[in-house]
């Protein structure tokens, strides 16, 4: 299924639509159970929406034109159902924007996380940075490991391997991989502020090259935990020099494994989310690793080193 959400007439439309057809005046949506005019619609009834100066997540270009006819109310459901029935109609939580605030309520972040995070937001490519939620998540399982030794591989403006030096043990060590000096100066602003500058070992330059020069530093098995935020298309080669670098026991972690859901329609095979797709499925076959696919953020998948 194909996640469509726009706001029509005022109101947000979150929906799994089975059907999403575009041309120059309308969208041809499949809503489940909305108020379309004075009539209820039934899950297999049809919607027409014209789109004024809007955008859906699908990338479908927004109809000119004003609206036709309004829809009054939606109700979407608060789960989804696998297509499959192996499943057993299992029932997983959909996640809307205002269910989202409420998960994004329920995170603990530091006040020197928020300030990174709103400075963040104003810049170009801010959709990069992790969300709270994940960073959360980070921390935790750094904690959890008893995490020493870490590696981070993308830092941009280091929101993600701020929230793991916070964490890590003064005896800790985080090497921050990143190629964009401007990102980094941000970074390093925040690892002062938040008196952690001694933890980060900050690593300028390809990522692909400093992991290189760890191993034939004699750091091999040495790493206990490491996050990948990166080039997509690198994800392969990352993962077996980082496979080389950790321990057997230790995580890796590699962010946007969802891909704004590209990597389930079979339609969209651009390079990069081919190339995602690609390691998801080299992945499942590798037993070098045990792995767990989240559907937080963008996706992330765990990966255990057997």
């Amino acid at each position: 299924m194909s996640i469509w959400s726009c706001s029509v007439s005022g109101f947000d439309i979150y929906s799994y639509p089975d059907i999403i057809v575009c041309n120059s005046a309308v969208l041809l949506i499949l809503l489940p159970h909305c108020l379309y005019g004075e009539h209820k619609l039934g899950a297999s009834s049809v919607a027409y929406v014209n789109l004024s100066g809007r955008r859906c997540s699908r990338g479908f270009k927004a109809c000119s034109g004003k609206l036709k006819t309004s829809i009054r109310g939606c109700a979407p459901s608060a789960f989804v159902v696998a297509d499959d029935k192996k499943y057993g109609n299992k029932q997983i939580i959909s996640i809307t924007p205002r269910l989202y605030d409420y998960i994004l309520d329920n995170v603990r972040e530091s006040e020197v996380l928020r300030k990174l995070r709103e400075e963040t937001a104003s810049t170009r490519g801010s959709m990069m940075q992790v969300s709270p939620d994940q960073a959360q998540l980070l921390a935790m399982l750094v904690q959890i490991h008893g995490a020493e030794k870490c590696i981070e591989v993308g830092v941009y403006t280091g929101y993600s391997s701020l929230a793991i030096a916070l964490v890590l043990p003064e005896s800790g060590r985080l090497v921050a991989c990143e190629r964009d000096a401007r990102c980094l100066e941000v970074a390093k602003k925040y690892y002062e502020k938040a008196n952690v500058s001694q933890k980060v070992d900050i690593r300028y330059g390809l990522a692909a090259d400093t992991l290189r020069s760890l191993i034939l530093n004699g750091e091999a098995c040495s790493y206990d935990f490491a996050f990948v935020d990166a080039d997509k298309r690198m994800y392969p080669e990352y993962f077996e020099l980082l496979l080389q670098l950790v321990r057997v026991g230790g995580l890796i972690i590699f962010d946007n494994v969802l891909w704004h859901g590209k990597v389930a329609d079979p339609e969209v095979n651009d390079a990069k989310t081919v190339s995602i797709r690609n390691f998801n499925a080299d992945l499942m076959e590798d037993k070098r690793v045990s792995i767990s696919m989240v559907p937080i953020g963008d996706g992330m998948t765990i990966c255990r080193k057997s």
